[in-house]
């Protein structure tokens, strides 16, 4: 092995795969057996996060960054005249290996430029997998990127080997993708979805009757959209990601921000890189979405087409419609308490707990650890001191923006918390 070349590939090809976000470990629990290396099952696995927490580790890298295709938003578009490389399928597998014994990753996160054709690349991203399992009984956690336009015998046998599978929608919209990849189809990116969502479907009701089914991607799939380098609104985004959802069971829908990295007339100018904090916006959004009971259009509509820059959604939300609060403390439901800003899910189920061997007042409440800062605008309990009623929504946004980085604020929650806004 020349480890010169080697070395040279893998500067290359992690690099290149940094713009790729979408690499969560969460929501697998396959087992280390036949004394085996890795375990994915209680276990962190690039350094990112999990919805617990956790954080993980995964060799992040591309099989090529030649592609055949010339997306305008992409570092390894066709057109672009960059160093390129290539791993062979053994490369990748010693390469994970290695870097497994020597305790620095917990797994592999393998995505690839399209070269030949999709097919021809989603072979050799399974060849990696299977190698892993059946030759060097890998039992880590293994994230393949599914090649929009595979077939669906190879998503098949993908999943078989992959704990998770995922396809970047790229760009929110149809429209949006015609302008910035006219080379691809939106059907090539919906079509192994499915695949993947009716497999897995397919996998658990037959678990159900055969206990030795082989597992197909336990840890589901997910996908990535680009924010920024079209014209979205959130409101777009947000209604592109509910649908991605409910139709296509995702397990996660990632939001990266626009990287300048490459020029051309389509994209926006150089210096417009999406600021972080819409990304954030984006990622509360989704959080209130799937835990908090939220439905998409009381968050964004023709109304609202994009998320205030000022304070979080949950916050956003509840400052138009004053009319619903201020609610008790102490007789509110759990699914309103989870509505108030400044409560967290972890702060309702306290506050539910707690309330049923006394009345909750204020000191309570700081006790439990909400956020008064921004709760106190919206709840009354067994106390009295702190209820405004004369506040009108403009009068409580500036007064918890003008406290927001004060001591008591930061006593209790960050404005820009996901957790417990």
């Amino acid at each position: 092995m020349n480890f010169d070349r080697i070395k040279e590939k893998l500067s290359i090809l992690a690099d290149a795969a940094k713009y790729d976000v979408s690499c969560s470990s969460s929501g697998s629990n396959r087992k280390n057996k036949d004394k085996g290396l890795g375990d994915s099952s209680g276990m962190g696995i690039c350094h990112s996060y999990t919805e617990d927490g956790r954080c993980v580790s995964l060799l992040k890298i591309l099989l090529t960054n030649h592609c055949i295709f010339d997306c305008a938003y992409c570092v390894t578009r066709k057109s672009n005249d960059i160093k390129r490389a290539a791993f062979k399928v053994q490369e990748v597998v010693d390469l994970t290996i290695n870097f497994y014994r020597r305790n620095y990753i917990e797994g592999l996160f393998l995505s690839s430029g399209i070269f030949k054709d999709p097919d021809y690349t989603m072979e050799r991203l399974i060849m990696v997998a299977k190698k892993l399992r059946l030759e060097e009984n890998f039992n880590g956690y293994i994230h393949l990127k599914s090649i929009p336009g595979a077939s669906d015998e190879l998503m098949q046998e993908a999943g078989l080997y992959a704990d998770r599978l995922s396809v970047n929608i790229e760009i929110p919209t149809v429209s949006g993708l015609k302008l910035l990849a006219p080379d691809k189809k939106h059907e090539d990116f919906m079509k192994p979805m499915l695949k993947v969502k009716n497999e897995i479907t397919k996998n658990r009701e037959e678990s159900k009757i055969i206990r030795s089914t082989p597992k197909y991607a336990p840890a589901g799939q997910s996908t990535q959209m680009i924010v920024g380098a079209t014209g979205e609104t959130d409101r777009d985004i947000m209604y592109t990601a509910t649908y991605f959802y409910k139709k296509y069971n995702m397990k996660r829908v990632y939001y990266s921000g626009y990287v300048p990295v490459t020029s051309d007339p389509r994209l926006p100018a150089i210096t417009s890189a999406v600021p972080m904090l819409r990304e954030n916006r984006l990622y509360q959004t989704d959080w209130l979405l799937r835990f908090y009971g939220f439905d998409i259009r009381e968050l964004l509509n023709d109304e609202h087409k994009n998320l205030d820059v000022d304070v979080d959604p949950k916050l956003s939300w509840a400052l138009r419609n004053m009319h619903l609060f201020p609610i008790d403390i102490n007789k509110a439901e759990k699914q309103l308490l989870a509505r108030v800003p400044g409560i967290g899910l972890k702060s309702v189920h306290k506050i539910i707990a707690a309330r049923k061997h006394r009345k909750l007042n204020w000191d309570h409440l700081k006790n439990i650890g909400i956020a008064m800062n921004r709760a106190r605008y919206f709840i009354i309990c067994n106390s009295e001191g702190w209820e405004k009623k004369d506040l009108t929504s403009e009068k409580v946004k500036n007064l918890i923006l003008k406290n927001s980085s004060s001591k008591f604020q930061k006593s209790y929650s960050p404005q820009l918390s996901i957790f417990d806004s």
